[in-house]
Formats: structure tokens, sequence, C-alpha cells
């Protein structure tokens, strides 16, 4: 069974890390599926997205990563998928889910959707809550993957030379040498 979950990645976190491991635990494959939205300004260009969630994800051997534009259910009917894939942290995220899975239901009606409630160690970690901690100089080490986290501090020293130290202090630490070359 192929399961889709779409999303901005931007960037992707350790709590969408904890969706995908479980997600590829549960279904035959899982496709990470960078959405393109038209609506968003992102921090990430959709290539640079792709390329944190390969670094992040070598040891899913059942995993694909891909990016597309339009209707979720349209891409997973034209991948095969049977199943969305979905995160929930908050009752909050569960009302806007509900009702995308419904909507998506009206749409597809062969396509379920999956929810996983986030681990607890993830339940506030959003993208957003981790651009603005990076934007005003706290770390985000704890947050993102290594390399993530180098290029998030990277994006803001360009922007704010303030950070600079935080971005000396991760670069320092050992991180694989393709996250370097960013």
């Amino acid at each position: 069974m192929i399961a889709i979950y779409p999303g901005s990645f931007d960037p992707i976190t350790l709590g969408h890390l904890d969706i995908i491991e479980r997600g590829c635990k549960l279904f035959d494959q899982v496709i990470v599926a960078v959405v393109l939205n038209p609506n968003k300004t992102p921090l990430f260009t959709v290539q640079e997205r792709l390329e944190q969630i390969r670094l992040a994800t070598p040891h899913l051997s059942n995993l694909e990563i891909d990016c597309f534009e339009g209707l979720t259910v349209n891409y997973a009917r034209i991948r095969g998928a049977s199943v969305l894939l979905r995160g929930l942290r908050v009752l909050s995220d569960f009302e806007l889910e509900l009702q995308m899975a419904h909507t998506n239901k009206t749409l597809a009606t062969e396509i379920e959707t999956v929810f996983l409630a986030t681990s607890n160690e993830y339940s506030f970690l959003s993208s957003s809550v981790v651009k603005e901690v990076a934007r005003f100089g706290g770390s985000i080490d704890h947050l993102v993957p290594q390399h993530v986290a180098l290029d998030i501090y990277r994006c803001y020293a360009k922007t704010q030379p303030g950070l600079t130290q935080t971005t000396d202090r991760v670069s320092q630490k050992n991180l694989p040498s393709t996250s370097r070359d960013s």
C-alpha cells in the first residue's frame, strides 16, 4: 500500500521525520510530497527542501521524495496511492485536517486519510515555530536535523548579521560534508 505524506516541509522538522519514520513502518511505500503552494512565500526553494529531506532520510528504504502542484488527491491517483498520511499535534490541527480529509473524500472516495498523533516531544513543533525562533537568534538545533539547522542559520545570517555567531557555532559541529557544501 502506498501512502502520500504531503506538506510544504519549509523546513522539515524532527516532528515531520517522526511521522515519516512511523509511516514507513506502516506502509509498503511512503512518498513525501513537497506541495508547491503559490499562496506561501517559502524560506527554501523546492529543490532545497527536497535535498534537505533526502539528507535526513537515507535510512528509509521504502521512502520516495517528490514534489507536485495542484490537488493532493489528483497526485495520489497519478502515483497509485490509496492513503494520505497526516500528522496531528493539537486539537486545532484536527479540525483543519478533518475538514481537508472530508473534502478529499468528496473528490476521491477511493483515497483514505490516515492520521498519526505526533509524539509528545514534538507536539508543539511546526516549521513556522522553527523559522521564528531562528529569525530572532534562538537555537533550533533540537528542532530540526543538523544540516537543516545549518541551512536556516545561514539563511538568516544573510539578512541579520547578528546571527553569524549562531551560524559559526553550528558549523563547528560534526556535520556530513554534503551539508557544509550547501
